[in-house]
């Protein structure tokens, strides 16, 4: 069984005054704009799924599955989502990051 551990205790999310998972600021602050379809899929996905603490643990073949995607370009949308900083990872364990404030 996969243990889950925070990965980047400092942008743990909370959940945003405007009481919604899905932080207003991804579109306000054009972080959504930084993202491709598979991207935004991937984040919505994993957002949808987490823990309180944003945390969640999808292997690559369930994510697959879920996105309809092909492994190539599920590995470029979680290297998207981390370059962007919406996202930290380690195999099997990612967690949703807080949004810079």
């Amino acid at each position: 069984m996969t243990i889950k551990r925070v990965l980047v205790r400092e942008r743990v999310r909370r959940i945003p005054a405007q009481f919604s998972w899905l932080d207003h600021r991804l579109v306000r602050d054009r972080h959504i704009e930084r993202c491709d379809a598979p991207g935004c899929a991937l984040y919505l996905f994993l957002v949808t799924v987490a823990d309180a603490q944003g945390l969640s643990y999808y292997c690559d073949a369930s994510l697959g599955r879920s996105l309809s995607t092909d492994p190539v370009r599920l590995s470029k949308a979680r290297g998207d989502l981390i370059r962007t900083g919406l996202i930290a990872y380690q195999r099997p364990l990612y967690q949703v990051l807080a949004l810079d404030p």
